[in-house]
């Protein structure tokens, strides 16, 4: 079911995309360091009941690296609008995932772009953001770059499985890393430490009590990386409730992609 089988061209560069499924219209939208590949497990289950379209952001997965921008969130923010439009796209639901979620959030607050629903899972959307791991790397992005290639291998599969509270098949683990391997993965890699910056939700976290459409939160509560705690912030700013996602850490679709799935379903319906 899913598969990067659509090519469009983008300020950011050449992006990678896909499709599937009948009824009304659902883009997901990933994170850091993820792909469209972090939903594979429940496009199948999604595509029942929603048109789905998915993309791997420019400097990710199979989308170009090391294009005419940096990909940091303020870029992304514009290329997911751009993919509307590649897709005519009006008023979709959007389900965000991690930095996805900032990501929608800018193109909705900053860029005046209508969903029908949002639902946001373990996202980054508020101050602070990371780990101290996160901000360390940041700082020293350039000294990262420079590690010989099986140390960043190592570094890169012990930051994916620090992710998870629940073991993955090896298969999902290998290609969750496949795209950062080679030299040019390896420096986008670190690229995205280096351009984290608060400021880039700094500058909608004032708007978010004004969204213009029904929003639901979900959250892994076992995370590791975005406490639980940070989720509860975020749905209190929003005034709405929190679904847990009991047992659960930073990967839900790929932990517990039935129980997902159905949990994302109900939450869109819901929140229509």
């Amino acid at each position: 079911m899913w598969t990067l089988d659509q090519t469009f061209e983008t300020s950011a560069g050449r992006v990678m995309a896909g499709s599937a499924g009948d009824g009304p219209p659902l883009v997901l939208a990933h994170g850091w360091p993820w792909s469209s590949y972090a939903w594979h497990r429940v496009t199948p289950i999604l595509a029942a009941r929603f048109r789905l379209h998915w993309y791997d952001m420019p400097g990710f997965g199979r989308s170009q690296m090391g294009g005419p921008r940096p990909a940091g969130i303020d870029t992304q923010g514009e290329v997911f609008c751009e993919m509307l439009d590649h897709w005519r796209l009006d008023r979709p639901f959007v389900v965000a995932h991690d930095f996805g979620g900032a990501v929608t959030l800018r193109a909705h607050l900053l860029h005046g772009r209508d969903f029908r629903a949002l639902v946001l899972m373990n996202v980054v959307a508020m101050r602070p953001w990371g780990s101290g791991f996160f901000a360390h790397v940041g700082r020293h992005a350039d000294a990262f770059r420079g590690v010989p290639a099986h140390i960043h291998a190592a570094i890169v599969d012990a930051y994916i499985r620090g992710a998870l509270a629940r073991p993955l098949p090896e298969a999902d683990i290998s290609a969750l890393k496949a795209p950062w391997l080679d030299a040019m993965g390896q420096s986008a890699f670190y690229d995205q430490f280096a351009l984290a910056d608060e400021s880039l939700t700094a500058a909608f976290e004032p708007l978010l009590p004004r969204l213009r459409c029904p929003v639901a939160v979900l959250w892994g509560e076992a995370d590791p990386w975005i406490l639980l705690a940070r989720g509860v912030a975020l749905a209190s700013a929003l005034g709405v409730g929190l679904t847990r996602l009991p047992g659960l850490g930073h990967l839900p679709q790929l932990e517990a992609p039935d129980r997902v799935a159905d949990r994302l379903a109900q939450a869109l319906t819901v929140a229509a």
